[in-house]
């Protein structure tokens, strides 16, 4: 069994302090100074003596592991667990290296929140110089424009981070129980975006119908889910979609980067009837090359539909 140098120190004195206290004034000057002694032991820097340099990984390749498909993290060899006591007696150099990997999540995760949550992130104060202390907060693209629902995380205090709930459970358990991402996708999908909406009821309702003519209204908004759906689905779309009616709609081919074959079928199979004090179904000047547009007949958006 090995004893740890500090125990080595410690052990003796303490016998000897122990044995000190109990004599009379000669030892309680000895005890002083002992203890002064103590006092001018740095603990830390014994132990450094025969540790490892602290020189670690910066990736989680260099760690030599991974996350699984299970969001587990894993030996990429061994396929086994996180080991902590990497190196026996160096208890300090363990923490060090754990502590390592955990900067590595961190990065790790922000990039999930990026990536697979589609979150972005804010630098805070939105205001700060280029010379003051700065934050960051991430948030969906409609956190500040939907009217129904805002959902606001808030993680803990220590080594933790946004999109963190635990470092340990990250690295010891899975993504799932360490990470805010399961309550974050939830959200989104609870209530995700129009476009995604529309996308999502192609899929599991309109593509499977027997119908072989579909027939679509979009109003407003409901116009630039419609694009968003064909740049997603163009095929689909075009092979199922007869013609497309469209009232104020307030998509944008450019912004929207609707390719050349979208805006050719949307010019022969979409018409947008916008508000306009003109006589119904005269045309409209257009400044995208679209689909054509002619007026509702009515001045308000509302009562175009």
């Amino acid at each position: 069994m090995s004893i740890s140098l500090s125990s080595l120190i410690l052990l003796p004195i303490w016998i000897d302090m122990a044995h000190i206290h109990q004599g009379g004034p000669d030892e309680k000057e000895k005890t002083t100074a002992l203890k002064d002694l103590l006092s001018r032991i740095d603990l830390d820097e014994l132990m450094k003596k025969d540790e490892p340099p602290l020189d670690f990984p910066d990736t989680l390749e260099g760690f030599e592991y991974a996350f699984n498909e299970k969001g587990q993290l894993r030996h990429i060899k061994t396929g086994e667990p996180f080991v902590f006591n990497y190196r026996e007696d160096l208890h300090r150099w363990n923490q060090k290296r754990y502590e390592a990997l955990g900067e590595i999540i961190t990065k790790y995760v922000y990039e999930l929140l990026e990536k697979d949550c589609n979150l972005k992130k804010i630098t805070i104060p939105v205001d700060a110089t280029e010379n003051e202390p700065k934050s960051f907060i991430f948030m969906s693209e409609d956190a500040l424009t939907n009217p129904q629902k805002l959902m606001v995380l808030i993680h803990g205090s220590g080594v933790v981070r946004a999109g963190q709930w635990a470092r340990r459970l990250i690295i010891n358990e899975d993504l799932d129980s360490g990470t805010q991402i399961p309550f974050i996708k939830r959200a989104v999908h609870e209530n995700g975006s129009p476009e995604e909406h529309a996308v999502y009821v192609w899929d599991h309702f309109i593509a499977q119908s027997a119908a072989e003519n579909v027939f679509f209204v979009a109003h407003s908004y409901g116009g630039l889910a419609f694009v968003e759906l064909m740049i997603q689905r163009e095929a689909d779309v075009k092979s199922k979609v007869t013609a497309v009616a469209l009232t104020d709609s307030v998509h944008n081919v450019w912004h929207q980067e609707a390719g050349k074959t979208i805006r050719e079928w949307m010019r022969e199979n979409c018409c947008n009837w916008v508000s306009s004090s003109e006589p119904l179904d005269t045309s409209v000047e257009s400044m995208l090359p679209d689909c054509p547009r002619v007026s509702a007949g009515l001045s308000k958006m509302m009562e175009s539909l």
